[in-house]
């Protein structure tokens, strides 16, 4: 099942929710198909949405080829690999419907392990930490602030986390009482990586995103998502909404899995934009993630995730997540962090931003598309039911089909 549709306001035409330059792009991702009762691999070409499943049965077992991008080409051009199609706009406006009758897009992601960074934007890490402990005075906020710049070489933009700048404001912000576990992954020589949902758990393009009941302070943290092989080799990107559960994670750090961990927490889509020559990692250094907040009772919250202010470069985290300490045979799609924190006042001033049933969040970029998602209740959505058990049984009954399709 998909959520219920999005507010006739909020829906866009489904072009829109393509890449600026869609005609260029080298998309997949995954569509659900009821005709089969399961998830098709699959690849934009034009305006239809091809079938790769005989290509690859999984997204995963996809990017693992050599080559995904040249693979994919080839595939779109076979008419024996891509026979079935489905057309792209009736895909994009079936998800955004919530209309599980017909073949709808899926998270792109399958049997990558979904991991997370988190507080990998110095410069509003620290102004959050200064303005929260100078508890709204002005003049002891430009105090502390010109106190942690000289610390940081007169710039809180530009600290390089792990370095001897670094170090050093790490010992002024711990002299002043300032010091907190955020700031010491956030300048510290290690990022913080942790698991953000389980396999095959992602929500897609058009489905809602969950919110429990025991909340009553979150928000949307709109990420760039690298999705990276087995090889630690990142291959493509796609957008992400880390949803945040701020009153749990505040309560304690040792809390973070209830507060990141829940029924559709972690959407990811609308598709998986693969590298090639025009579009590359460098591409993604300077893009800016854009957030949209539309309530039903008429709220606007818009705010942007610049990636050209991350602290740490891409690679670092990538590393900090793959390596001889720990490996994904199945690769994994890595949230990056956001440099968006809402402070917005809802409703009572003061009390900041909280989200509310029914709320519309629209997180895009140029490179990468719109992922829409409608906000609701975690215990109310549909509950997460297709797993690794599911899928795998499904790839072998297409497989038997296919087999006596040949033999007929």
């Amino acid at each position: 099942m998909t959520a219920p549709p999005i507010p006739g306001s909020s829906v866009p035409p489904a072009t829109s929710v393509l890449p600026d330059d869609a005609g260029q792009a080298l998309l997949v991702g995954r569509i659900w198909d009821p005709a089969t009762g399961g998830p098709r691999v699959v690849a934009l070409s034009g305006d239809s949405a091809v079938d790769l499943t005989r290509l690859a049965g999984t997204v995963s077992e996809l990017l693992e080829l050599p080559d995904p991008a040249a693979a994919v080409r080839a595939a779109l051009l076979d008419p024996a690999l891509g026979v079935q199609r489905w057309a792209t706009a009736d895909v994009v406006a079936a998800s955004l419907a919530g209309d599980a009758a017909r073949p709808y897009l899926l998270a792109p992601v399958d049997l990558q392990v979904i991991k997370a960074c988190g507080v990998t934007f110095v410069d509003s890490m620290i102004e959050r930490v200064i303005e929260e402990r100078c508890a709204g005075d002005a003049a002891r906020a430009a105090e502390m602030r010109e106190l942690v710049g000289k610390a940081l070489g007169g710039s809180i933009a530009t600290v390089r986390p792990g370095s001897p700048e670094a170090a050093e404001a790490k010992r002024v912000l711990i002299a002043e009482g300032l010091w907190s576990q955020y700031l010491e992954v956030g300048i510290g020589p290690d990022p913080e990586v942790f698991t953000k949902a389980p396999v095959l758990s992602s929500v897609g393009l058009g489905a809602g995103i969950g919110i429990p009941r025991f909340s009553s302070w979150n928000n949307p943290e709109p990420e760039l998502v690298l999705i990276v092989t087995s090889r630690g080799e990142v291959v493509g990107a796609t957008l992400g909404n880390d949803v945040n559960l701020r009153d749990v994670e505040g309560r304690s750090a040792l809390l973070l899995g209830k507060a990141k961990d829940n029924n559709a927490s972690s959407a990811l889509g609308p598709l998986i934009r693969l590298f090639d020559g025009s579009f590359t990692v460098d591409t993604l250094r300077e893009e800016e993630i854009l957030l949209r907040v539309e309530g039903l009772d008429g709220y606007l919250l818009e705010g942007r995730n610049t990636l050209a202010r991350i602290s740490r470069p891409f690679e670092e985290l990538v590393a900090a997540t793959r390596g001889r300490h720990h490996q994904y045979p199945d690769g994994f799609a890595l949230f990056t962090g956001t440099l968006f924190a809402p402070t917005q006042d809802r409703d009572e001033p003061g009390q900041g931003f909280t989200h509310k049933r029914g709320d519309v969040v629209t997180i895009r970029s140029r490179h990468l598309g719109a992922l829409i998602n409608r906000v609701g209740t975690a215990e109310e959505l549909p509950e997460w039911t297709f797993g690794l058990r599911q899928l795998f049984g499904y790839l072998a009954e297409q497989r038997q089909v296919e087999l006596a399709q040949m033999q007929e």
